[in-house]
């Protein structure tokens, strides 16, 4: 295990225990808690700065990504379009950019409108003149692109519904311009480019096996899922990386495998099960904690992270979760990283059974991998 990664291990699960006194002195009263730890996400699946530590050493990106999802090949799949919800509940879509809508011609140049009625949709010129009723579904062919209003510019097809009260904004678009729409805004397009390979392979086989099968749209534009920005996305090297490896996916029993990644391990990654991407959920084989031996010269500012916490703070923060007043955290189990799995918040009335998102998501750090100690 790296150096590193032994020092904060060596920092005791116990850590958080109370001070006693020496002798016939008198303990001095703590006055805050220090939490050290190390990681930045969820813990499961690929660490980008991992893959930019492997890329640095020569590695290509079938190495980083078969090293990051066990027992996983890189495959070829078959080209398809994936629907990303832009807009939800909003009064009116404006647009700019397509060729046609409903059937209707569109100037390229000019701005549209589309609007709710009844429970159809309408296309209107911005002055509100009325240039299409589309039933159910407007579809608005991009000229190649079609531009959303407070939004960006899209490559394939915009689709707007109504959802509620409003509208709803899908991009309907080919999964290798929905690919050099994610990359840049989930690794910098400065990195080697084998880990931009790495990247682009990763959110292709997200964006396939990931999602709502059955509605309007299969992803978000966010990081409900990952982050796409259309057009303003593309760069050169990222546009590289997704043309090198163009249709290529990770498959698992001959399936395109959920590709889950995230930003810092901080030197080994964690089971999915025993991660704050699915804690509990059932163990997924190829999601396994592996080490991460390159990630330290990545650069990464989580790579390690100390939070200090007054005793007044730490006691708000977790206040729906302890017994009185609390007096010490105890950490009794751990994943094959060092994150937390289950830990015990002893109180002035009692203790405490939590988790490690519970925690984590309580005290607002940057992973479940932590240690805790009182501070004089």
């Amino acid at each position: 295990m790296l150096a590193a990664l032994c020092c904060l291990l060596a920092f005791p699960a116990t850590a958080g225990a109370l001070v006693r006194s020496g002798g016939a002195h008198k303990a001095a009263k703590a006055r805050a808690w220090i939490v050290k730890g190390a990681g930045f996400g969820h813990g499961a699946g690929m660490s980008q700065y991992g893959a930019y530590g492997y890329a640095k050493h020569g590695f290509g990106y079938q190495a980083i990504l078969a090293h990051y999802y066990t027992g996983t090949t890189i495959g070829t799949v078959p080209n398809r379009t994936v629907r990303v919800l832009l807009i939800d509940g909003s009064r009116r879509v404006k647009f700019r950019g397509a060729g046609a809508a409903c059937g209707v011609a569109l100037k390229a140049t000019k701005g549209y409108v589309a609007k709710r009625k009844g429970s159809g949709v309408t296309v209107r010129t911005k002055k509100g003149r009325l240039v299409a009723r589309c039933g159910g579904v407007m579809t608005a062919a991009g000229a190649p692109t079609v531009t959303v209003a407070g939004k960006g510019t899209y490559r394939g097809s915009l689709e707007v519904t109504p959802s509620g009260s409003g509208l709803q904004a899908v991009n309907v678009v080919g999964i290798e311009d929905y690919v050099r729409g994610v990359v840049s805004k989930e690794s910098p397009s400065s990195w080697p480019i084998e880990a931009l390979k790495a990247q682009a392979v990763a959110a292709r086989s997200y964006g396939l096996s990931t999602g709502n099968r059955v509605g309007t749209f299969n992803l978000y534009d966010d990081t409900r899922s990952q982050v796409y920005a259309g057009v303003a996305a593309e760069t050169p090297r990222t546009d590289q990386a997704v043309s090198a490896t163009a249709l290529q996916a990770v498959i698992y029993n001959g399936k395109v495998a959920q590709t889950f990644f995230f930003s810092t391990s901080g030197g080994h990654t964690e089971n999915n099960e025993l991660s704050s991407l699915g804690f509990g959920q059932p163990p997924v084989p190829y999601l396994r904690g592996v080490d991460d031996p390159y990630e330290a010269e990545a650069g990464s500012p989580y790579e390690h992270w100390k939070r200090k916490f007054s005793l007044s703070r730490m006691n708000s923060a977790l206040g729906g979760l302890v017994r009185g007043k609390l007096k010490n955290i105890v950490v009794t189990q751990r994943g094959t990283s060092p994150r937390i799995v289950s830990a015990n918040l002893i109180g002035t009335r009692g203790t405490t059974t939590v988790n490690g998102p519970q925690l984590k998501d309580a005290l607002g750090l940057p992973d479940t991998w932590a240690f805790f100690k009182k501070k004089k």
